[in-house]
């Protein structure tokens, strides 16, 4: 039981440095002074995309030990992705006057996350 804990302790903490990291790089080179978040999309796909290519090779391979998984999926993804930061700059745009771009940014959070996860899960799934 407290290794469950430690586990999802040490992803957490790697998972939010990662996002740190990755998001300020992202937003400096992607979207310059357009304030669309593209820092937050791309930490959010890719951890997605991660998350479904990890998961495929749990369930199909069984691979993972409970707390690697728990180090994985809920520490470090669930810290590397946020929905939180997500709204709340979705929010900032509103309140902006940035209809079209905070619409743009939900569709592409929802619509393409979805789809990271089924191509990560797809990919190592295939027979």
């Amino acid at each position: 039981m407290i290794l469950d804990y430690f586990a999802v302790g040490l992803g957490g903490f790697l998972g939010a440095i990662l996002r740190y990291i990755v998001r300020a790089w992202v937003q400096r080179i992607g979207a310059g002074e357009s304030g669309f978040p593209l820092g937050t999309l791309a930490v959010n796909l890719i951890g997605c995309l991660i998350m479904g290519l990890l998961g495929g090779l749990a369930d199909s391979r069984e691979i993972f030990s409970q707390q690697v998984r728990l180090c994985l999926f809920m520490g470090l993804l669930g810290s590397f992705t946020t929905f939180s930061t997500f709204s709340y700059e979705t929010l900032a745009l509103l309140k902006a006057g940035h209809f079209i771009e905070a619409c743009a940014s939900i569709l592409l959070h929802v619509i393409v996350g979805l789809a990271a996860v089924w191509v990560g899960y797809a990919l190592t799934t295939l027979p």
